[in-house]
């Protein structure tokens, strides 16, 4: 949700694969709509969550890496802290909105599962401490956990991103050290109610957005990666079959019971809070095909049929936001209302239109605006 610098040679890599994971998890937040079985998170071990987090840090290091390389750190930093700002009171607006949300359908409807399924039961009883607790980002409602994991994570980037520019490599032993150490020894962040530790551990999680923005600063390595394709390439390959077949024997009812005991125990819990490390491999061998099979200059990045999903990946945090919001608006449709197939489609499909036409609005107002800034240098060279 780093804003994207602006370049030319913006590689839109970036941005179609951010708004695919942003619809990705618009998706995945309602559990009653058959189009969820278009998302990865059905055919391997990670979902859109680690696309999304990887693909922050890279952007975040572009952005604000120019900033500091130009600017000094005492600036870059100050541009970052602004935009934890911007998230964090984004963050709070969503809130505000999805628990009355939540709250007004629950009793419109009679219906108190609304309540207690997205974990807004506490809110409504005691409010005065709650609010607190969200304030301090400890209370969160269901689905509400992304923007608490990602303004963590850039609260520390100042510093990340100054040890980054100069040793990229001892930065990255230092997260995978950190990783290591928060999933030996239960380390994470408190929540409220209750101790179980925030959903998104962002002491295990920031390795991938950590490894996101090391990898903007050794394209060396990267090289090195890309002439090994030719046994890295199958090794990625044989994973993803692996993870497909294990994700498929949960939900498949021919392959249930294929998987032998033995491996069922070296394997499970394939835990999400602590970003297992067959969840984070499963990501990496996902984004090492792509990258190297998807090319910056594809074309079909450019074509009419991936336009919704650059926009929705430039403007992220508004997207995600909206998208949250949809995402129970639409659960609860399909719960109340009419759940069938063709209502499930229309109300995803409904929710990327939404999306779509709130990323362009943002983009028409933001070229506007520059246009509209340039106008007084103009008239003052003339």
């Amino acid at each position: 949700m780093a804003k994207a610098a602006d370049t030319r040679d913006r590689d839109l890599r970036l941005d179609f694969f951010r708004g695919l994971a942003l619809w990705f998890i618009f998706l995945n937040h309602m559990q009653y709509n058959v189009l969820t079985w278009a998302t990865n998170r059905n055919y391997g071990f990670s979902d859109a969550t680690e696309i999304f987090v990887f693909i922050s840090g890279y952007s975040a290091a572009i952005a604000y890496g120019a900033a500091m390389e130009r600017q000094g750190f005492v600036l870059a930093a100050a541009r970052i802290l602004r935009r934890v700002w911007q998230i964090y009171v984004a963050h709070l607006m969503l809130f505000l909105a999805f628990t009355a949300e939540i709250a007004f359908l629950a009793l419109r409807f009679d219906n108190q599962m609304f309540v207690e399924e997205m974990n807004v039961l506490t809110f409504l009883d005691e409010p005065h401490v709650t609010l607190i607790q969200a304030l301090l980002l400890k209370f969160r409602p269901v689905n509400m956990d992304v923007l608490p994991l990602y303004i963590v994570l850039l609260a520390a980037f100042p510093a990340v991103l100054w040890a980054v520019m100069r040793k990229p490599l001892a930065v990255m032993l230092a997260s995978l050290v950190l990783y290591v150490a928060a999933r030996r020894y239960g380390w994470n962040l408190p929540n409220y109610p209750g101790d179980a530790g925030w959903f998104f551990n962002p002491f295990t999680w920031q390795v991938l957005f950590v490894m996101g923005a090391v990898a903007t600063r050794m394209p060396a390595l990267l090289a090195w990666l890309g002439r090994q394709e030719r046994w890295l390439a199958p090794l990625a390959v044989v994973y993803l079959a692996f993870a497909l077949w294990v994700a498929l024997s949960w939900n498949v009812t021919a392959l249930d019971g294929t998987v032998p005991p033995w491996l069922a125990r070296l394997l499970y819990p394939i835990d999400k809070t602590l970003l297992d490390p067959l969840r984070a491999l499963h990501f990496l061998a996902l984004a090492y095909l792509t990258a190297r099979w998807v090319g910056p200059q594809a074309a079909f990045l450019s074509s009419r049929l991936a336009r919704p999903l650059v926009i929705c990946g430039q403007h992220s945090l508004a997207v995600f936001c909206v998208g949250t919001f949809l995402s129970f608006t639409g659960e609860f449709v399909l719960l109340e209302l009419d759940g069938s197939l063709a209502t499930q489609i229309a109300v995803g499909c409904a929710g990327f239109v939404l999306m779509t036409l709130l990323a362009a609005v943002l983009g028409w107002y933001k070229a506007a605006d520059k246009a509209s800034a340039r106008q007084p240098r103009l008239a003052a060279a003339e």
